[in-house]
């Protein structure tokens, strides 16, 4: 998938080194600034007005879906969707893979959203094995992945602490539903990237990190901390991801979970327990575990969180295409 510093297939986020991040981040940074300017987003929409995309999002999403339609639209790829497979050949039979493989025929990249885990890998495998293959991006696939969101928050972290030394060294706590949290799982993975991090995961035994998740961190030799008391972390971080409780999973997985959810929200009581110069994410949506009356602390950058992923998809998907010399060299 990832190899010497470039990238097809975006299908998880252990795929990305720290090299390919880094290279990854300066392409969002080049790209944002020359989107300053109407010489530039021509320039920017001139690169890849020659392909056509399909996002393919069988699962509910807003965020995501329209970061990658506007990321594409900076590219200046023509964009198709199926948001409802209710719409699609499926209701008469047709399998999953086959439907994915006509869109193959049509576009030159696909970017999926889908309630099965793993189902991105089974397509790129097989489209790999065609005459056709193209390029697979996992936009969110079950409680498995969301490699971009991974992507987009670090990129968050990234500009956050550029005055404090970047990433390497901070402590991070993770919040809330976690058992369930595909973005939990992908940015703990990113994060060992990265030198000296220590990671805490906040939530009662029923919602914590999975055992894969904890041997995968204790492989790569990582310190972390489980734990139920969000009091006593918040003091401690440099960054609070906080996320919701994800309900939508309860009739999938046949449970009915509840989760305290005044002992792991944040308001103005505990904002003031955070450190001046710490922060505070979200991948968003939120329920109530993220009080409205801190929106305008700015310590809360979840809403800049947002546009980061508008511009390190279109640095993704400009590198997958191997646009980033031109784009970089661009003056």
């Amino acid at each position: 998938m990832a190899t010497r510093g470039k990238i097809y297939h975006c299908i998880n986020s252990q795929q990305f080194d720290r090299p390919l991040i880094e290279k990854l981040c300066r392409l969002a940074d080049q790209i944002r600034k020359i989107a300053d300017t109407k010489e530039g987003m021509d320039f920017l929409e001139s690169t890849l007005h020659h392909k056509r995309a399909m996002l393919y999002f069988v699962q509910p999403s807003t965020r995501t879906f329209l970061s990658f339609y506007s990321a594409c639209q900076i590219l200046g790829i023509k964009c198709a969707e199926v948001r409802d497979p209710k719409t699609s050949s499926e209701v008469k039979g047709e399998s999953e893979e086959d439907t994915v493989r006509i869109f193959s025929s049509y576009f030159d990249l696909i970017i999926m959203r889908h309630f099965k885990a793993n189902f991105t890998v089974t397509i790129a495998e097989m489209l790999d094995g065609t005459d056709r293959p193209v390029p697979v991006i996992n936009a969110g696939s079950g409680k498995d992945q969301h490699p971009t969101q991974a992507l987009l928050d670090i990129y968050t972290l990234k500009r956050s602490f550029k005055d404090r030394g970047g990433i390497d060294g901070k402590r991070i706590a993770f919040v809330g539903d976690l058992w369930r949290g595909r973005t939990v799982r992908s940015l703990a993975q990113l994060l060992t990237k990265y030198q000296g991090i220590k990671q805490y995961f906040v939530a009662p035994t029923e919602f914590q990190i999975s055992a894969d998740l904890q041997a995968y961190l204790n492989e790569a030799g990582v310190s972390y901390e489980l734990t139920d008391d969000l009091k006593r972390i918040i003091p401690l971080v440099d960054a609070i991801y906080m996320t919701r409780l994800q309900s939508e999973w309860d009739e999938v997985d046949g449970t009915c979970c509840q989760l305290d959810l005044d002992k792991y929200s944040i308001g103005r009581r505990q904002l003031a327990l955070l450190k001046p110069d710490a922060i505070i994410m979200h991948p968003l949506p939120r329920k109530t575990e993220l009080a409205r009356e801190i929106d305008a602390d700015p310590r809360a950058i979840y809403w800049k969180q947002v546009r980061n992923g508008m511009w390190i998809r279109a640095a993704l998907i400009a590198m997958i295409f191997q646009q980033e010399s031109a784009i970089l060299s661009y003056t």
